[in-house]
């Protein structure tokens, strides 16, 4: 039985090894704990963020332990950067086996502040930037008759909340995107997975410009977060399936996280 066992995580490894996966976001947070973890397990990764230096760090980082990294400037709301990143990924590596649309902001504020440029950035950034990515990677993947796209949605997205109600909207909308594009995608062998984390520990709350919400958000971050690699498991996970098994959703949360 433990034979079996073990033979059953070596085939689910070996899923996920020379796999060639297209990251946003990259930079920090989920997409950085995303690579680190994907790169171990033998994945090839193309990482696109805004600060390039620090994608550049990472991408050598993980070039000197012996892994496979490039890292491109890519701005999600840009379409043109996304497509740049996706065939950088293509011209370098040959193919593209996974997106993972994961760039996001999270810049809570109650509705009757106003804070209609940041309600813009979230739109352009959590719900076009995702399309783009969609855009960008879904030519590849219908010619290849494979492929693997997962988008990152948020508790928030099965959740409203006071005071995050634009960020709950851009999130429920990607995993509304996220179902339209697995029952699209079945000619063409394609899977989908959508991600829902909780409270992880990241940047994100950085983005909160209000200073009331920012101190309740960090003091509940402070209490309940976890690891960023918690969402590199679940990356993990959903990929290392057999290419029979489409895992659609993973919604997780710290243990101690009520919301």
């Amino acid at each position: 039985m433990g034979g079996l066992w073990q033979q059953g995580l070596k085939i689910m490894s070996n899923n996920v090894k020379g796999k060639v996966v297209v990251i946003t976001g990259a930079s920090s947070g989920l997409g950085e704990a995303a690579a680190r973890l994907l790169s171990v397990e033998g994945a090839i990764v193309v990482l696109g963020a805004r600060r390039i230096e620090r994608l550049k760090s990472l991408a050598d980082e993980l070039n000197a332990k012996g892994g496979r990294a490039l890292a491109v400037a890519t701005d999600v709301t840009k379409r043109e950067d996304v497509k740049k990143l996706l065939d950088a990924a293509a011209r370098n590596f040959g193919r593209i086996d996974v997106m993972i649309n994961n760039a996001g902001l999270m810049p809570h504020s109650p509705l009757e502040r106003l804070k209609v440029d940041e309600w813009d950035r979230m739109i352009d950034v959590n719900i076009k930037g995702v399309l783009y990515g969609i855009a960008a990677a879904l030519p590849y993947m219908k010619r290849q008759k494979s492929g693997h796209i997962i988008n990152v949605s948020s508790v928030a997205g099965h959740k409203v909340t006071p005071q995050g109600v634009v960020y709950c909207a851009t999130k429920h909308a990607v995993r509304v995107i996220s179902e339209g594009l697995r029952t699209e995608v079945k000619p063409y062998n394609l899977r989908t997975t959508i991600i829902s984390p909780g409270a992880v520990a990241t940047e994100l709350p950085n983005s909160i410009s209000e200073p009331d919400v920012a101190e309740r958000i960090n003091r509940f971050y402070k209490d309940v977060a976890i690891p960023a690699d918690s969402f590199a498991r679940a990356v993990v996970f959903a990929m290392s399936q057999p290419e029979d098994v489409d895992v659609n959703e993973i919604l997780f949360r710290p243990t101690r996280q009520e919301l």
